[in-house]
């Protein structure tokens, strides 16, 4: 009988949230939104509701098993993980989710460029129907020290990769999100380098676990999560994982990404998770659990170690972990 040796990320199936509970859970969600709550506040507490975006029919989808993160993470609650965000483009509080209603998802286009054999613009909604959806559940790391655990859906970049068809130039490629200051006010602050710019490696890209993500918790990505593409790169802090995004650049020069830009010494290109390099403001040792508030060991490559340290074999770049 083969014995089969769980990873030091996987999490216990008993840990991890059944699907018949998200399914239950959203069809409260859709009941509420008929009611008295919705009409106090229309689009509920987290953002908008399913109706909102044609893609919604796509969901839920099925749960690949082989993603699960490790050390008995349970799911973080949806409130926490969609009322808590990154999204500078709306401004700078972690309760950004209320200005994200405004972004327009529709119509939304994709445009793909550089280094491929046939440049291309593609709706999101094309797209979709030729990606093939799963759902993941990941660890989420932010380089602020709060780290979270979600389930995306999503299909796995290398899918993207094979679509985009890039040529044999290609070694990297960059990402670009939206750019309307007249919707996202926080694009009016000039100090930034606008539009939001994040780049991987072609071998990065390419790998298992890199993933563009159109759904969190069984529907349709929220706004302020960056409906209606992200990123979602596991092993990297949180700010690799860009959002809301509009162009894909295959280059063989290497992107300067957002926050390399703004401040290269504290946000480099790679943005490995690594507990032993801290911050140049803090320790990254630990990391605050969103929803419990403990603290809890921060693990190399955010316990994907086992999965992508051969990536960086050889590497010596000083920044491989900022």
């Amino acid at each position: 009988m083969a014995i089969r040796i769980p990873r030091g990320w996987e999490l216990p199936e008993s840990a991890v949230t059944p699907e018949s509970v998200f399914l239950n859970r959203r069809q409260i969600i859709q009941g509420l939104a008929a009611g008295s709550i919705a009409a106090a506040a229309p689009g509920l507490a987290w953002g908008a509701t399913d109706s909102d975006d044609p893609s919604a029919g796509l969901y839920p989808v099925a749960r690949n098993e082989r993603f699960e993160p490790g050390e008995g993470r349970k799911l973080t609650d949806e409130e926490w993980a969609t009322r808590y965000n990154n999204f500078y483009e709306f401004g700078t509080s972690k309760k950004i989710w209320k200005a994200a209603q405004a972004l327009k998802i529709r119509p939304w286009e994709v445009r793909i460029d550089g280094e491929v054999e046939s440049p291309r613009t593609i709706a999101i909604d094309d797209l979709l129907s030729q990606m093939p959806l799963e759902e993941r559940v990941y660890r989420h790391r932010c380089v602020e020290a709060w780290s979270m655990v979600v389930p995306w859906t999503g299909f796995a970049f290398r899918e993207f990769v094979r679509f985009a068809n890039p040529t044999a130039n290609a070694r990297y490629v960059a990402m670009e999100t939206f750019l309307d200051p007249e919707t996202a006010k926080g694009q009016r602050q000039d100090w930034y380098p606008w539009p939001y710019v994040e780049g991987l490696t072609m071998e990065e890209a390419n790998h298992e676990l890199a993933f563009l993500v159109t759904g969190l918790y069984g529907k349709p990505l929220p706004r302020q999560n960056g409906s209606p593409l992200r990123l979602a790169v596991p092993w990297k802090y949180g700010f690799k994982s860009i959002k809301s995004i509009v162009r894909f650049t295959f280059t063989t020069e290497r992107p300067v990404s957002f926050w390399e830009e703004m401040n290269s010494r504290e946000y480099g290109f790679w943005a490995n998770v690594n507990p032993a390099v801290p911050h140049p403001r803090w320790s990254q040792a630990t990391e605050k659990d969103l929803g419990t508030g403990k603290r809890i060991p921060t693990k190399i490559f955010n316990g994907y170690g086992e999965w992508v340290a051969a990536l960086y074999e050889g590497n010596t770049d000083a920044t491989l972990y900022r």
